[in-house]
């Protein structure tokens, strides 16, 4: 590097806020000529605004001149103003920017030396791009000089960072339309591979007969929400969920844990494959039958597609990165999040929490249609439900924590709730409710809603079909194996499988904190 642009680059390092300098002897990306080719046709063509309305933004423009034109004509069509050279100088004279843009000569000029507006939409995406690169430039900028100050913290940074290009390139995605024939064609080709199947899913089951039948399985691209209070059993639904679609059905799942460590969850998952409580998991007080059924039934787990992260306090932009690889490079068919409210949308700014909370479920939404795979996220509800007597703790969608956003972006919301707990013990038909739990499905985009009941083992912290018995089901419908899906590790970057049989390792005689049953 030249010693001068060394010199340069040191003095921008001193300030967090530098000006945007393009490396030494280049300008900044622009095409002024582009510029007023598409202001010329805007004037001159009354239906050229609706073709880049949605392509251009007055910032898009280099010239501030331009920027304060196109402004005028942005404003004439939202009052649906007809569009010429002499509407939008009355626009520029009512403003007070007519000579700031060069006086009504100016705009003359640039109507003259336009024929027509047939290519205003190339021009447009010319300028679009430069405008991006103009920006791509100034986060670029605005990051080196961050980097080169002693007292930023590089992780912090690294988010932000990430932040910034997400929601540059949120803003810039433009999808196209598509004529339907080929959308009906994927429609039908949807119907007849369920058709095909002997459970007549569409979707991924859950191992769980009755929800399966209401909800034909979990949809791709959907975003479904499971919400509770505390101690009703959503981690231990999730990890039931886990171990029936990874082991009964070999459905690759990716999970993220905030709350628990990975130790924790391959605790509770052993309780719940290997039929032990959880003290006799942590002590390691296992009788010799015990340690047979432990030594037998681990098996299943082991080689089972489950790929776990515990990362604490997970940004939405991390959680992005990981699941494209998962998907990418283990063919992961559903993400579970455990769970929401402990999410943050780093590098952003937010006025509230709720609205972070809002940022994170939209964001989710469309991971979940970029990736084509269904994404669960667990999240906690109000203690209104607690405050609530006479039997009416059944939680509603009012009650959702933090952000009526999660219920607008869900496809689909479920409630785990448990009587027993409210110690109720019968309905009012007289059916015993001990031991049961009830799935309530409250909001449903493409089905039906109403309740599924399932049997719940709290010394197992398993939840099961209320007719399946105590043993282990046999394995049923596979997916085809996914290479490399025999690890079981902690962070999704390391992807570790033990080394050791899982029987024999020292965190079994290990006490994990946070480890209740529900």
């Amino acid at each position: 590097m030249p010693p001068q642009q060394t010199q340069t680059s040191r003095r921008q390092g001193n300030s967090q806020k530098a000006a945007v300098v393009p490396p030494q002897g280049k300008l900044l990306p622009q095409a002024i000529d582009f510029e007023e080719a598409v202001l010329g046709a805007l004037m001159l063509e009354k239906d050229a605004y609706s073709v880049i309305s949605d392509i251009l933004k007055p910032e898009t423009f280099y010239d501030h001149k331009n920027q304060l034109i196109y402004q005028a004509i942005q404003t004439l069509a939202l009052n649906q103003e007809p569009i010429d050279m002499l509407t939008v100088k009355n626009r520029l004279e009512q403003d007070g920017n007519l000579e700031q843009v060069g006086g009504a000569f100016r705009i003359a000029t640039l109507t003259e030396n336009v024929g027509s507006a047939s290519h205003i939409e190339y021009h447009a995406k010319v300028l679009a791009k430069k405008a991006l690169a103009r920006q791509l430039i100034e986060y670029s900028s605005r990051i080196t000089s961050q980097a080169f100050d002693e007292t930023t913290d590089i992780e912090q940074l690294m988010q932000e960072a990430e932040g910034n290009l997400f929601q540059l390139s949120q803003h810039n995605i433009k999808k196209d339309t598509q004529q339907i024939d080929p959308i009906i064609s994927e429609a039908l080709k949807k119907i007849e591979q369920a058709a095909n199947r002997a459970e007549g899913l569409s979707g991924l089951p859950t191992g769980f007969t009755e929800l399966d039948n209401m909800t034909s399985g979990w949809q791709n691209t959907d975003l479904i929400i499971i919400a509770a209070r505390p101690a009703m059993g959503k981690t231990a639904f999730a990890l039931s969920m886990v171990k029936n679609m990874a082991v009964n059905y070999n459905i690759p799942i990716g999970m993220f844990s905030l709350e628990m460590s990975n130790l924790q969850l391959v605790n509770r998952l052993l309780q719940n494959v290997c039929e032990i409580t959880g003290e006799k998991v942590k002590s390691g007080r296992l009788t010799q039958d015990e340690w047979m059924q432990l030594t037998t039934k681990i098996k299943d787990l082991q080689g089972a597609p489950i790929y776990v992260d515990d990362t604490p306090s997970l940004s939405v932009f991390e959680l992005r990165t990981k699941a494209r690889r998962l998907v990418r490079e283990h063919g992961v068919k559903i993400i579970m999040i455990d769970y929401l409210q402990l999410m943050n949308a780093s590098g952003m700014q937010f006025g509230s929490r709720e609205q972070e909370v809002s940022n994170i479920s939209r964001s989710l939404k469309g991971l979940a249609k970029e990736l084509n795979i269904p994404i669960i996220a667990l999240s906690q509800l109000n203690r209104g439900v607690e405050n609530r007597q006479g039997g009416a703790q059944r939680p509603q969608l009012s009650d959702l924590r933090e952000s009526g956003a999660i219920e607008q972006d869900a496809d689909m919301v479920c409630f785990i709730h448990r009587p027993e707990y409210y110690k109720i013990y019968e309905d009012e038909k007289g059916n015993d409710l001990r031991g049961l739990a009830e799935i309530i499905i409250a909001k449903h985009r493409s089905g039906a809603v109403g309740d599924v009941k399932l049997r719940f083992r709290g010394e197992f912290v398993r939840f099961q079909n209320r007719d399946e018995d105590s043993s282990i089901t046999s394995t049923l419908t596979h997916y085809p194996q996914q290479q490399g899906s025999q690890e079981l590790g902690s962070r999704m970057n390391d992807f570790v499988a033990p080394s050791a049989p899982m029987a024999e390792d020292p965190f079994l005689n290990q006490s994990p904190g946070n480890d209740v049953p529900f």
